[in-house]
């Protein structure tokens, strides 16, 4: 029997499944992570098992003033270390470095993804685990954010121009695959920030291919 292989996904509300506009969340299966795994999963075996930890208003490597527990360094190499053994690490973050209390630009967030990945890389986990590979997924652009978050992001579409490109070039700086989820998708048309359900579905049909890839290559990228 071959061994199911294990993916951990590191995100926020965008891979929580908010939806638009309100505060309830989309079911596992309706989620982008939960359409990858049913499409890695093709066929009715399991043979590969997917963890989600995504928390809401997530940064990358920064506090929020308002909400504790946001910045994604605290307590990252915990949770590596406790879902491991891990064949893959999946990062979508970013979205929120560019809410309106703060002047960051896009080398800002993909530095704070640095961060992340060095700590991911360092995480303390037991002999003989390997350290797993990681992609890094660059959030859609935020367009014209409105309705009850648009206070929050206001400003935000425009500070965030070139995160993707900033992303793309830390992945290659540090060894890292990455996905541009603005070839596949927009954010959300209701609230220009988050995915509408038929986003998430795109993302994570999109998103398969390139991850059967790193899984069946199973190499530290």
């Amino acid at each position: 029997m071959p061994t199911t292989k294990h993916i951990l996904v590191y995100s926020d509300s965008l891979t929580w499944g908010i939806v638009p506009t309100t505060r309830q969340r989309l079911p596992f299966e309706r989620r982008w992570p939960g359409v990858l795994y049913a499409e890695l999963n093709a066929g009715g075996d399991e043979r590969v098992r997917l963890t989600e930890d995504c928390l809401n208003g997530r940064r990358t490597a920064f506090d929020d003033p308002y909400k504790p527990g946001r910045n994604a360094l605290n307590g990252v190499q915990q949770v590596i270390e406790a879902q491991s053994p891990l064949d893959l690490v999946i990062v979508l973050l970013g979205t929120n470095d560019f809410p309106s209390m703060h002047d960051h630009r896009p080398w800002h967030s993909a530095t704070g993804t640095g961060a992340l990945i060095n700590a991911i890389r360092t995480a303390p986990i037991e002999p003989g685990m390997p350290v797993p590979p990681i992609l890094v997924v660059a959030p859609p652009q935020l367009d014209n954010p409105r309705g009850p978050i648009g206070p929050k992001f206001e400003g935000g579409d425009l500070a965030s121009r070139g995160l993707a490109e900033a992303l793309r070039r830390v992945s290659e700086e540090t060894g890292c695959a990455f996905f541009d989820s603005n070839t596949a998708t927009t954010s959300s048309k209701r609230d220009g920030v988050h995915l509408d359900a038929d986003q998430h579905e795109t993302l994570g049909k999109a998103i398969a291919p390139l991850v059967a890839e790193l899984l069946a290559n199973n190499t530290t990228l």
